[in-house]
Parts: C-alpha cells; structure tokens; sequence
C-alpha cells in the first residue's frame, strides 16, 4: 500500500509539475494581452505606445524589451504622435490577497483618467465591486492629481469618503459593502501617484518628443 501511495503521489507531482510548464506560457502570453489592452483603455484617444522605465538618475528611457524585470511606464499617443498620457501598474493590499492595477494619468489635465482592475481576489458581489460599479470606476475618469508648488508631491492627497458626502476632484466615494476594497484601491492610487507623477512632470520633455515610436494596435 506505501509503495502504491509513493507511485500515485510521484505521479501526481509530475502530471503537476507538467501542467504547469505547458499552462504558464499561455498565461503570460493572456496577461500580456489584457495589459496591452488595458493600457488603451485606461488612455482614451491613444493609438500608439511606447513603453519607458526609469534610469538611475530618475530620466525615462525607452525599453524595447517589455519583458524586462523592471517598472514600466507605458505612455500613450495619439495619431499624430501627440503624447496622451502615462499609464503605470500599481499593486497593494486589498481585504483577501494583493490588488494589482492599472491606472492613466493626463499631464494636460493633471489628473487620472481611467483605472483598470488588473488582478483582485476580492470577495464575489462585495470586493469586486472596485472592477464591476460603475459609478465608483468614473470617479477615474477625471481624478485631481496636481502637484504642490514644489512639484515632487501631490497638491491633496487621495482620499477615500463615505457615499453621500460631497466630494472633491481628488476624493473617491467608497463602494457600500465593499469599504475596505475602497480603500485599498484609494490607498493604492495615492502611494503610487504620489511617486509617478513627479516622475512623468520631470520627463514631460523626453515624452512628447518620443512621439510614440511604437505602435500597437488594438
């Protein structure tokens, strides 16, 4: 009976091992498409893209090599290579594992855009309300990110308040039943712009003149 248990669980551990080296391809190759997607529609208008990392002087530089272990910041343009906007990936704590997302940021408006749910394992009909509620993802249509007369942070900081106070262009109004998704969301967007957009104001000059030598098409 061992020497059967031994041969069953060594089996087993192979088909495993198997499945996984066949699926993991295919995986990465379908978050490559969500991502390439997402970046589109979290920059409305855009039509071209570039992807830029930071060099250790805190300048942008192109990356022709996406898969590149590093932060990437994808910024879209228009047909006549007119820079849209920046989008960055950000991830965080929610209420059941890691949220991680994508969010555009408008130099022109100096505000987020738009914001994709890139992964979450938030509670079915509660938590993941923050990819599913409408009136809470059109909050990024248009959310106030100015910076500070100093420029290296922001002007007011993310803010998460409760339904059916009023709100201000940088405030979130969180999900009813899903508060504490809300605010992982708010506290996400907030860390994360606080870094990126003095980094996208210091390299506004290095973007537009890329004018989007890549293109992807959607």
């Amino acid at each position: 009976m061992v020497a059967v248990m031994g041969i069953v669980g060594t089996l087993a551990s192979i088909l495993l091992v198997a499945t996984y080296q066949y699926t993991l391809p295919l995986i990465e190759a379908n978050r490559a498409e969500f991502l390439e997607s997402a970046i589109f529609d979290v920059l409305p208008g855009t039509v071209k893209k570039q992807t830029f990392t930071a060099g250790e002087d805190g300048v942008l530089i192109p990356l022709e090599d996406d898969k590149a272990l590093v932060q990437k910041y994808y910024a879209g343009y228009d047909a006549e290579g007119k820079l849209v906007g920046v989008a960055a990936e950000a991830e965080g704590q929610g209420f059941q594992d890691k949220i991680r997302l994508l969010y555009g940021y408008s130099p022109e408006c100096e505000c987020i855009v738009g914001m994709k749910v890139l992964e979450t394992k938030e509670t079915p009909g509660l938590g993941d309300k923050i990819e599913k509620d409408e009136d809470f993802r059109s909050v990024f249509l248009s959310l106030d990110v100015k910076l500070d007369q100093s420029g290296q942070k922001l002007q007011n900081p993310i803010t998460l308040i409760k339904p059916g106070t009023p709100r201000e262009p940088w405030e979130i109004v969180a999900i009813t039943g899903a508060t504490v998704s809300s605010k992982a969301v708010t506290t996400i967007i907030n860390t994360s712009a606080s870094e990126v957009v003095p980094l996208i104001q210091k390299n506004l000059a290095v973007l537009q003149q890329t004018g989007g030598a890549t293109t992807a098409g959607k």
